[in-house]
């Protein structure tokens, strides 16, 4: 957008100094008719003529000022620009580096959820082997001796 603007301003600038072109032409025309015994009246149009080319050299250098500001503000939407590309690099390594991180959360959270069912498994099995140690369709625990042997004793009444 602002290029275009920038060529916008370009063209413009360039119909004034084509117009500054034909002026001078025109004042040098009135000023040989004006010295070859021209009517009166010239005088004024050489005045306003001379006033009008001032005016055109004042346009030129406001159109020079217009352009060097745009320069300057594409300059700026550049560096804009780049910033924004190395906030946009500098996000998406945090992000990747969080994402990895989560990752890793996840695959801790899981092996925590394995190891509490597997120590709930092992506590059920623990409680009835306790509650019944004759019981044989119990399976051992893995790491854990088997139950103790009762020992029963006979009182005999003698």
């Amino acid at each position: 957008m602002l290029n275009e603007k920038k060529q916008s301003m370009i063209k413009e600038l360039n119909s004034y100094v084509a117009l500054k072109k034909q002026y001078a032409s025109n004042l040098e025309n009135k000023r040989i008719d004006l010295f070859d015994g021209g009517t009166e009246g010239y005088g004024e149009d050489n005045v306003l003529l001379a006033s009008t080319a001032m005016t055109n050299q004042q346009l030129v250098d406001s159109g020079n000022q217009m352009m060097d500001e745009t320069d300057q503000a594409i300059e700026r939407s550049k560096k804009t620009v780049q910033d924004t590309v190395n906030v946009g690099t500098e996000t998406a390594a945090a992000l990747k580096a969080q994402t990895e991180q989560m990752s890793r959360v996840v695959n801790e959270l899981d092996s925590i959820h394995f190891s509490i069912k597997k120590a709930s498994q092992l506590v059920k099995e623990l409680g009835r082997q306790l509650v019944n140690p004759n019981n044989k369709d119990i399976k051992d625990i893995p790491g854990l001796a088997p139950p103790a042997m009762t020992r029963k004793l006979l009182w005999s009444a003698s």
